[in-house]
This record gives C-alpha cells, structure tokens and sequence, in this order.
C-alpha cells in the first residue's frame, strides 16, 4: 500500500516520504479499515516535529481521524466487513490514516449515516466530539451563556463556534485577519474579533457590557489564552483544549480566584465507550438538522505533505482533508 511516512523530524514538508509498504494486520480488539479521506490536525504536524505526547519508533504513519472502509478485523471484534465507518486510527502507534490502510480500534470507530459524505465523516469526530465533552460535560453550557472561542477559524475552534451556536450560546469568536474574521461571521459567531485590529479584553468586555464570558474555549494556550482569564465573568470557567501555539495555557491565577473562575481540563480519550456513544449520536442529530456542517478544504493524497504544512503554519482556515481512495 502507499503510505505516508514520517522518517526524522522537523518541517513536515521536508520529512514526510511517499513509499510503498505491507498492509497493517489488525491485532484482536483492532480492525483494518481502508480509508477514504483522512483529516489533518495540529497533532499531525506536532508528531512530524516529534513535539507529540505520542511518539512512535521512526518510521511511522500519523493521521489521526479516517473515514473509510473495514476490510479485515482481529479477534473479538464483530464489525460487519464492508461496513463505511469514521474513526480514531492507532496514530500513536505508527499505523495512522495518512495510508491507503489504517488500524484502529473497535472501540474508536463510530458509525456514519448514509447521507453523510466520507469527505465529512473524515473530520467530524474529533473537533465536534471534543468540543461537546468541553462545553456540554465540562463547562456545562447552557442556552443564553456567553462563550469566547480561541483560534475560532481552525479545525477545533470553528466546531465550537458551531456548536456554541447550535446550543443556544452568544457566540464570541477570537480569529486573525479579515478572510479568517469573515469566515467566523459565516459560521453564525455572533461578534467577531479580529485580533490583528483590537485587543481581545476589551472587545470582548464591550460585548458583554463589562460582564465577561461564561466560558472562553482554548484550543491555542499559552500567555495569549492566558489573558483571557481577565475577560471571564465570576464563575466563569477557561476550557483548556490544547496548545497549537507550542505550550498549554498559562494563567494569572490571582484573577482566577477573585473571580472564583477555573481552568477545566478536557480529555476526549477520558470517556467510556457509552458516553461516547451518547455524545456521538447527539452529534449526528444535530448535524441531521442543518446546525453543524463541514468546513472541510479537500486536498488529493499525493499533496498531504503541503496539507501538513499549511496546518503546522496555521494558514488553513476550518478543516483539510485529503481524499485517500476514491473518497466521496
């Protein structure tokens, strides 16, 4: 199969390699699955950069999140063949879905409905998934909240600007530039800032009437994410998503506690396989409705080392996927 290898670390354009490698046996509790479209995230350029939490034995496939097909199953496992699915891939061992072939876990596949597309099933669970652990189990979101998103017009900021909305929240979205600022206001973020043109404290204070937010989403970190601790109302929670600028979020905690605020971890890899499911098909359903929808910018396979790169630069506004096998 081709596949996608990371063979030394450092500019994903300068160490990704296209070669020719055996098909990955799944293992029991494992299938194989023969992907469609894979999604790229920030981890994927962290793993190229050997920057990851997970760090696999050179060489390895990385791609965390496929849509694709199952065509091979260990023992235990009772997945119908042929069946289409969206799933977690065992990246953080070396057999990811930047490959003609992945491996993944029974456990981290999930089903897709007939309507949707392998392009959007490629990105969906990760960000969405993610984000409904953070706003709904996490931060206990409800309608009428106020909720500041980091990094709104990224892969992980954006589905939170969706699902805020999608969940009765006022929406305030953190983004970079008038393409990435426009994109956000299309996304139905119902103020957006431009961080370029103002200070994010005080647009956000305006907002609110000097109040602050109930919840500030940050998927970004460090000193920045940070800051916003300052524009969050008594009460008020900071969800620590991750850290796309290199480091997690580092916050003044004198004002945390003069506002009785609080930064909440958020771990989607903490969750059993009912919750999981449970979020999975709220998901769906909101998805049925219109109010979450792809923000996917496809690419072929043979450009991924470029997809990597716009990602690890933070040029791509919404999601990118490549499309890996005659993917829909």
């Amino acid at each position: 199969m081709r596949a996608w290898q990371i063979q030394a670390y450092g500019s994903p354009r300068d160490i990704l390699r296209l070669v020719d490698i055996d098909e990955p046996v799944p293992g029991p509790g494992e299938l194989r699955l023969r992907v469609l479209a894979a999604a790229v995230g920030m981890p994927d350029a962290f793993m190229c950069r050997g920057s990851y939490a997970f760090k696999p034995s050179l060489p390895f496939v990385a791609g965390q999140e496929v849509c694709g097909v199952v065509d091979a199953v260990g023992d235990g496992v009772d997945v119908p063949l042929g069946m289409r699915v969206m799933a977690v891939t065992n990246f953080y061992d070396g057999r990811g879905g930047f490959a003609e072939s992945a491996i993944a876990r029974a456990d981290a596949t999930y089903r897709v409905p007939e309507t949707m597309g392998d392009v959007d099933a490629a990105s969906f669970r990760i960000g969405l998934s993610t984000a409904w652990i953070g706003l709904v189990r996490r931060g206990a979101l409800q309608p009428g909240d106020s909720l500041l998103v980091l990094g709104a017009a990224g892969g992980s900021g954006a589905t939170a600007v969706m699902l805020g909305h999608a969940l009765g929240a006022r929406v305030i979205a953190v983004a970079s530039g008038a393409e990435k600022s426009a994109f956000c206001s299309r996304l139905h973020a119902d103020v957006v800032i431009d961080r370029e043109e103002q200070s994010v404290r005080d647009a956000v204070l305006k907002a609110t009437d000097g109040r602050g937010v109930d919840l500030v989403y940050d998927p970004v970190g460090g000193t920045a994410a940070g800051a916003t601790v300052r524009c969050l109302a008594r009460n008020g929670r900071l969800l620590a998503i991750g850290f796309a600028s290199g480091e997690w979020v580092k916050a003044d905690i004198g004002e945390l506690v003069r506002r009785n605020a609080s930064i909440v971890g958020v771990y989607a890899g903490g969750l059993r396989r009912e919750e999981n499911e449970e979020d999975h098909e709220a998901l769906l359903a909101l998805a049925a409705e219109g109010l979450l929808r792809s923000v996917a910018t496809v690419v072929p396979f043979d450009a991924l080392p470029d997809a990597v790169e716009a990602v690890d630069s933070g040029a791509v506004i919404g999601k990118m996927v490549v499309r890996v096998t005659g993917a829909a």
